[in-house]
């Protein structure tokens, strides 16, 4: 099957109502293509960027995010998916670009929120500086309107 598109997907996951959402979509795309999935959660709290630099041990948060993404790595191998996971920490479009390079990712598939002007430059656009920090191709989908991020 070495014509199949993506065998390798990143999923980065934020810990909040869009994960369902390109997780759904993700299932479907992994099927067709018989991909390997990587979800990752990027920790970035002010713990989190500083673990490794301070040597500090795991936060509460980042305790609850490795969790969360066990949970849904968990879900997914229940379900058939060859998948892995990874608990990062600091900038997340960074570390999602990052993964996808070291991790030999040929996708990244990622949930959106459509933010526009103000919100966008409260809750960041992760998403467009993914895409300016990769060769890797990027599909973006949408989330719903009124989701919240964490």
């Amino acid at each position: 099957m070495a014509d199949l598109m993506y065998t390798r997907i990143l999923v980065p996951l934020e810990h909040s109502s869009y994960d369902g959402v390109i997780v759904d979509h993700v299932r479907r795309l992994a099927t067709l293509c018989q991909s390997s999935l990587v979800l990752i959660h990027v920790a970035d709290g002010w713990a989190a960027r500083h673990q490794r630099s301070l040597q500090l041990r795991e936060s509460e948060e980042m305790r609850a995010d490795r969790e969360y993404i066990e949970q849904w790595c968990a879900t997914l191998r229940a379900e058939g998916f060859e998948t892995e996971s990874i608990l990062a920490g600091g900038d997340p479009a960074t570390e999602i670009a990052s993964a996808a390079e070291r991790e030999a990712c040929d996708l990244i598939a990622m949930a959106v929120h459509g933010h526009k002007g103000l919100q966008d430059v409260l809750y960041g656009t992760t998403a467009n500086g993914v895409r300016h920090k990769t060769m890797v191709p990027v599909l973006m989908v949408r989330g719903p309107a009124g989701g919240r991020p964490r």
